[in-house]
């Protein structure tokens, strides 16, 4: 669940990129309408000729649905790391930024998708898309962590093992998704119904002997 608070410590520099992150989130899950908006229904003099044609558009309404659920998904995970951020430097503002253009991306990866399945880039387009925008928020959360006592002021060690964990857990999903979504397309995304099992095997392995969260180098390899 999200805690509904921010970081005690947080900086105005902070406060500002999750501003401006919430703001890019918001506009990208309104663009993704437009796809339905602009789709033309053809000739329509009957009820039955109407139901037909909303029912050809399935396939518009799923990729919109599944790329908003998704980009709220995404922005969610954003939400919960940045209650434990307080400061931002240089680096955190480039892979945010990076996280945030792949974020922008999505409307058009989903109408591309959309359009052009029968091809292999036209199935690849939304999988690399979310794939991109989860590496980039994996790693900014990967260097918060790098720079703990500076970023992440009164954060434990576990604390930020465990929220890296379902950043770990989505990468790892999203991975699959791109593999498996040449052969069957938008619904290889049905793997991220696997998260919540995926974090728990995650944990387990964070849990056994000498393991590593392989998100950030140790501290004893650096």
């Amino acid at each position: 669940m999200i805690r509904q608070r921010r970081h005690p410590a947080a900086t105005q520099g902070t406060l500002r990129l999750e501003a401006f992150t919430d703001g890019v989130f918001a506009i990208a899950a309104t663009l993704l309408v437009l796809d339905l908006t602009t789709h033309q229904l053809g000739k329509v003099d009957s009820d039955a000729e109407l139901w037909a044609a909303l029912g050809g558009m399935a396939e518009l309404f799923f990729n919109f649905a599944l790329s908003f659920v998704l980009l709220c998904l995404l922005w969610m995970v954003h939400v919960r790391q940045f209650e434990y951020i307080a400061r931002v430097d240089a680096m955190m503002l480039w892979l945010n930024s990076g996280r945030l253009l792949f974020i922008v991306l999505v409307p058009f990866a989903t109408g591309l998708t959309t359009e052009y399945e029968a091809y292999l880039a036209g199935r690849l387009a939304m999988p690399v898309t979310f794939f991109f925008a989860i590496l980039l928020g994996t790693l900014e959360w990967g260097w918060a962590r790098r720079r703990r006592d500076v970023l992440m002021t009164g954060t434990s060690e576990t604390d930020a093992v465990a929220q890296g964990r379902g950043s770990l857990s989505a990468l790892v999903i999203s991975a699959g998704t791109v593999v498996l979504a040449p052969w069957i397309g938008s619904a290889a995304f049905l793997l991220f119904a696997l998260d919540g099992v995926v974090t728990r095997l995650l944990e387990g392995r964070r849990a056994a002997p000498g393991a590593s969260d392989p998100a950030v180098p140790d501290e004893n390899t650096r």
